[in-house]
């Protein structure tokens, strides 16, 4: 509004993406019986005043979709001492009334001084497959103020992507994860062919080189990337090495797993300093592009046990210089298919190859631009292909010599 300052807290913010899903015994789920009398009236009430602003569902590149809301509701509501905001909500598919999911989140807010001006903003969110939905919401203080709302959602997918495998059933509800480095599922993998081989290497970055810290979305999208490959049932082993060009380290390796360690990638991820650089590199001229010849010559193996494919991932590597053809050549012949899915949000702002891609294309590997979800979906679908008819022709070819 105009005039009006909007104040975050960091204690609400953090705490307003917790929705809880709640479950009962036998699929009864207990709710205060002034709480269902709200849901029931379908009204809009301002005891306690806010504004609701819902936002529609997203296809995210973790392949799910999010829907979610906004509320913000002046300082001066929740001034004095510490008090408590209860927010509870259900979602629905359409038609069905009788199913709903229910989610509570209790949110703490510190003492805050009457004169206090502006308003706090919360924020919150869950995830549902194809279909639409229902929402009924409410939120009440320690005084029993109640605001509500009410809305209907769709998630969908343009025609062009009808292709997609999204992450969660049509009709289904789940609340979304907090922690992005939480383990995936066990996969059933494919059975009868022996499941692939891969090695990837992700450069964890933000978009922008001068940035002090990843941006959640960042770190999203790159870890995202890493979920698809590790739920693709026709891959069976992976090697990870997680780097950062700015800090230039490695600060993660996995060799050869049947599964990628996310927990311990979360955890690797966090000794990583951003923004900082050591004064050894600062002494030697073009010490990234240095770093990354040194990487390449260690990790793609052109003779001893290789894999059926490697893979870098990460945002462009824009760096002073590019990596000698010289020191390329020195890597040798790969005889396995070479990938590059580069995240980057605006293709357009930054159109030119950076200094991985060139690597990429001296070794006549294949560039993906992940810029949007389908982008990161149509690229692993055809990159495992790839991998596939590669390594089938090899043991074809191999056949026919002998």
């Amino acid at each position: 509004m105009p005039g009006r300052s909007v104040f975050f807290f960091g204690l609400l913010i953090a705490s307003a993406n917790a929705q809880i899903l709640i479950k009962g015994e036998g699929g009864l789920v207990r709710i205060h019986n002034t709480d269902l009398a709200v849901f029931e009236a379908g009204e809009t009430r301002k005891d306690l005043p806010c504004v609701v602003s819902p936002e529609k569902p997203f296809l995210g590149f973790d392949l799910r979709f999010h829907g979610g809301y906004d509320v913000s509701l002046p300082l001066r509501e929740i001034a004095g001492n510490e008090n408590l905001l209860t927010i509870l909500f259900r979602v629905y598919p359409e038609g069905r009334p009788e199913s709903p999911n229910y989610f509570v989140q209790r949110i703490r807010v510190p003492t805050i001084e009457e004169e206090a001006k502006g308003d706090a903003v919360l924020q919150g969110s869950f995830d549902v497959g194809e279909g639409k939905y229902h929402i009924d919401w409410l939120m009440r203080d320690r005084a029993e103020r109640v605001c509500s709302f009410s809305w209907d959602t769709e998630a969908s997918l343009p025609t062009r992507d009808k292709q997609i495998a999204v992450g969660i059933n049509p009709g289904l509800i789940e609340p979304t994860h907090g922690e992005q480095f939480h383990e995936d599922p066990p996969v059933e993998r494919s059975t009868g062919d022996a499941l692939l081989n891969v090695k990837i290497l992700v450069n964890f970055a933000p978009q922008k080189v001068t940035a002090a810290a990843m941006r959640p979305l960042d770190t999203a999208a790159l870890v995202s990337m890493l979920r698809s490959l590790n739920r693709e049932p026709r891959i069976g082993h992976y090697s990870i090495v997680a780097f950062n060009m700015q800090d230039q380290r490695v600060f993660f390796r996995q060799d050869s797993a049947d599964r990628i360690d996310f927990k311990a990638l979360g955890e690797s991820l966090n000794s990583v300093s951003l923004g900082t650089v050591d004064l050894k590199h600062l002494a030697v001229k073009n010490s990234e592009t240095q770093f990354l010849a040194e990487l390449l010559s260690k990790e793609l193996p052109a003779s001893g046990k290789r894999p059926d494919a490697v893979i870098f991932a990460g945002p462009k590597a824009l760096l002073s210089s590019n990596v000698p053809e010289e020191d390329l050549k020195r890597v040798g012949d790969l005889e396995y298919p070479l990938f590059y899915m580069n995240y980057v949000l605006n293709p357009q702002a930054q159109p030119w190859r950076d200094a991985i891609g060139n690597a990429v294309k001296f070794f006549k590997g294949t560039e993906y631009t992940i810029s949007r979800p389908r982008d990161l979906w149509y690229a692993v679908t055809e990159m495992v292909s790839r991998i596939v008819k590669s390594r089938n022709g090899k043991q074809v070819a191999s056949v026919s010599s002998k």
